[in-house]
């Protein structure tokens, strides 16, 4: 690769042509409209949304080497790039389904006066 096609581009050497005084002037109700009005942008987030939101800590992930069957690696590359990461979400789907199935399988936890009664019974 030529030197000629590196381009680097300095922001303190360039006059930004954002009008930032008009910009600073909006109100909250300017901006809301504006971007009710822009095709392009998502919807604004709700209370409600918030309230369903659950924080997710980043997962440090660890290299490892795994065995997969052929034809399901070949399917993950097959949808582009990343196939890993997706490979990994399914997995955490599955751990999480299966989280959430055993707690609803567990018993109430009993007692400790109940489970030794319960111990001395059996016996």
């Amino acid at each position: 690769m030529s030197d000629e096609h590196i381009v680097i581009y300095d922001p303190r050497k360039h006059k930004s042509r954002t009008d930032w005084a008009r910009v600073d002037a909006l109100t909250d109700e300017e901006i809301a409209r504006a971007v009710a009005d822009d095709p392009d942008a998502p919807p604004l987030l709700t209370d409600a949304d918030f309230k369903r939101m659950v924080w997710l800590v980043p997962v440090t992930k660890r290299p490892i080497s795994i065995r997969l069957d052929e034809d399901i690696l070949r399917w993950f590359k097959a949808a582009g790039p990343r196939y890993q990461s997706r490979i990994n979400a399914v997995l955490r789907a599955y751990m999480v389904g299966e989280r959430a199935a055993r707690r609803r399988k567990r018993p109430a936890p009993a007692t400790k006066r109940a489970t030794k009664s319960a111990k001395r019974g059996k016996r």
